[in-house]
This record gives structure tokens, C-alpha cells and sequence, in this order.
């Protein structure tokens, strides 16, 4: 293989090309599972600060349990994908931490996963939505003497 005096081939191969879809060629189709894609958007998005947890509250919960009987957690809980031969739509489900700038946040959870799947599939991201289910509030210490006595309503 000959190589370009000053440059150096990425150890990792990027699979976006700016002349078209590298997916369909002549000779062979690759073809991307929507497991595949629903994973890398779970990744990326969970990079992100600001992100506490991803899944409606069905979702978490079921995690959660999935977490005391030792299996692993998902990293595509709270993604929903289409994936087409070019093209791949994504649907998040967010819980962000108190704080966060939510308009901010969706924008740049919606940068870093389009980014990232193009980047490892080379198929085109028409849309990312996000939906911001819950807030993750500061958890404070419960003691005694932040439970004022209450006195009867009624005598």
C-alpha cells in the first residue's frame, strides 16, 4: 500500500465518505441492524453531561430490576431507531440533571449522536428527537430535624 508522505491512516477506519454511501457498492450491500444503531445513539448520548439516565419510567424501572438480579444494563434503553439502507431516524427518552439547560442539552445529545453513528455506519441521521421525561433532583440527607412537627388540623 502506497501512503501519503505526511499523512497517516486513522487506526480506526471511518466509514462516512463524501462521495456517497459506502453501504451499497458493486460489490456487496452491508446492511446495519437497528440493535446496532440504537446501541451507538445509547453511547453517545449518555456522553453528554447533563444526561443522568435514559428510558421513560417503565423503562428505568425495568433496568433497575435488571441491575439486582446482576444482569447487565442496556445501553439502548430509552433509544428507538428506523434504519433504512442509507438512512437511520433516532428517538431518545431522557432524564437530565437538575440544572442542565434543557434547549442546550437536546442540541448537543442530538450533535454527538449523529456524529456518531455516521461516523461508524456511514448511514445518513435524518432526525434525532428527543423527548426529556424527568429531572434528576440533588439528593438531600432526610433527618429529624428537617420534618417540622405538624400539629393537628382539627380538634
Amino acid at each position: 500500500m502506497a501512503r501519503d508522505s505526511g499523512t497517516a491512516t486513522p487506526a480506526v477506519p471511518r466509514a462516512r465518505t463524501q462521495g456517497g454511501s459506502s453501504l451499497i457498492t458493486e460489490q456487496g450491500r452491508t446492511t446495519i441492524a437497528d440493535g446496532v444503531v440504537a446501541k451507538i445513539a445509547g453511547l453517545a448520548a449518555r456522553e453528554v453531561s447533563g444526561v443522568y439516565n435514559m428510558g421513560g419510567g417503565t423503562a428505568r424501572a425495568l433496568g433497575a430490576v435488571r441491575g439486582m438480579v446482576g444482569a447487565d444494563k442496556s445501553v439502548s434503553q430509552g433509544v428507538s431507531v428506523e434504519v433504512g439502507e442509507r438512512q437511520a431516524a433516532v428517538d431518545l427518552d431522557l432524564v437530565v440533571e437538575y440544572g442542565a439547560a434543557i434547549p442546550d442539552l437536546a442540541g448537543a445529545v442530538r450533535r454527538n449522536v449523529i456524529s456518531a453513528i455516521e461516523r461508524m455506519t456511514g448511514l445518513e441521521v435524518t432526525e434525532v428527537n428527543v423527548t426529556v421525561n424527568d429531572v434528576h433532583l440533588p439528593e438531600t440527607p432526610k433527618t429529624e430535624e428537617t420534618q417540622p412537627e405538624r400539629e393537628p388540623r382539627v380538634q
